[in-house]
């Protein structure tokens, strides 16, 4: 009867150190995850919540937060109705879409050259990168100095060919096209690392395949590799498209957003409402504004994707009933 005991004891133990083990289980991620959702909390929630708190007051850097008075959404109203926010919303659309759709064909036309097996490739690779790795500052003073309408390298090449000097800075014709280049020029770099690691990382039976059924090489591209590079240059278009809408030191130091409003981009105009007008409650409510538009195109561009995923499935689906 003892030993019957012990035995239905010993039982019930069992089952308790079981369940603590499944229960500590499930909780170990989040265990692991907690340090990392602290830190996030604080260094990205806390302030974006404080900005958007912010922006419903009239708050200058001379007086505290708590002397601040609320305004409610007079500070949107009035962004709404200032002509200027449009013009540099429109300058911040336009400067975006074309530079990165320019590094987006150049980039991969350039991971395309250079996925080739050729002597000195590495040397050609390393090139390539290293204007992405020079600071932006650092690039905004050397194409200032290369736009300079006396002895700037593109002007005197113009006047070598018997052409006037363009005042690449100072012109509203010419200021947009000049901050342009200076971008495409720095982040393409950046585009041709992401497509040229999509492609060393295609399956070479597939390529094999098209090859010996006869595909050219413009076949081979446009039907096999870019498809398959796809979800990358996606996420490559991304980033790229987040980061233009933020840049700000190159244009800060080329033109200022000069000549009058042409090159003044949505992150300039914030830096300008905090340094000369000073008004921090109008430059949040501009910062929310900035943020919701990337978060507009962040979400279409995964809604895209996820799209784009679930019709390859379906076709890979039929296709395998067939």
């Amino acid at each position: 009867m003892r030993d019957k005991v012990m035995v239905s004891a010993g039982n019930s133990e069992a089952p308790d150190k079981k369940s603590f083990r499944q229960v500590l289980n499930k909780a170990a991620p989040y265990l692991f995850m907690a340090p990392a959702a602290v830190i996030l909390i604080f260094a990205l929630l806390y302030p974006m919540a404080y900005m958007m708190t912010a922006s419903f007051f009239d708050w200058r850097p001379s007086q505290p937060f708590s002397d601040a008075e609320f305004v409610g959404l007079s500070n949107y109203v009035w962004l709404l109705e200032d002509e200027g926010f449009f013009e540099s919303f429109f300058v911040t659309f336009s400067f975006a879409f074309i530079v990165v759709g320019i590094e987006m064909v150049l980039g991969v036309g350039l991971a395309l050259m250079l996925e080739r097996p050729t002597r000195g490739m590495s040397i050609y690779r390393t090139i390539f990168i290293l204007p992405m790795m020079i600071a932006p500052i650092a690039v905004g003073l050397v194409w200032r100095y290369m736009y300079n309408p006396q002895f700037g390298i593109f002007n005197k090449i113009l006047n070598g060919l018997g052409i006037d000097s363009v005042p690449w800075l100072s012109d509203p014709s010419w200021s947009l096209f000049s901050i342009i280049l200076a971008d495409i020029w720095q982040w393409t770099p950046f585009v041709m690392i992401l497509s040229l690691a999509a492609l060393q990382s295609l399956s070479s039976s597939v390529v094999e395949a098209a090859k010996l059924d006869g595909a050219s090489n413009w076949a081979l591209i446009w039907h096999i590799k870019i498809p398959l590079m796809l979800p990358v240059l996606i996420v490559t278009l991304l980033l790229r498209l987040i980061d233009a809408f933020k840049v700000l030191e190159v244009i800060m130091i080329l033109t200022n957003g000069g000549p009058g409003l042409s090159t003044e981009i949505l992150a300039l105009r914030i830096f300008k409402t905090v340094t000369d007008s000073q008004e921090l409650g109008l430059a949040a409510a501009l910062s929310n504004m900035l943020l919701a538009l990337v978060l507009v195109i962040t979400v279409a561009m995964f809604m895209f994707n996820k799209m784009r995923e679930t019709r390859s499935a379906k076709i890979k689906v039929t296709a395998e009933q067939y």
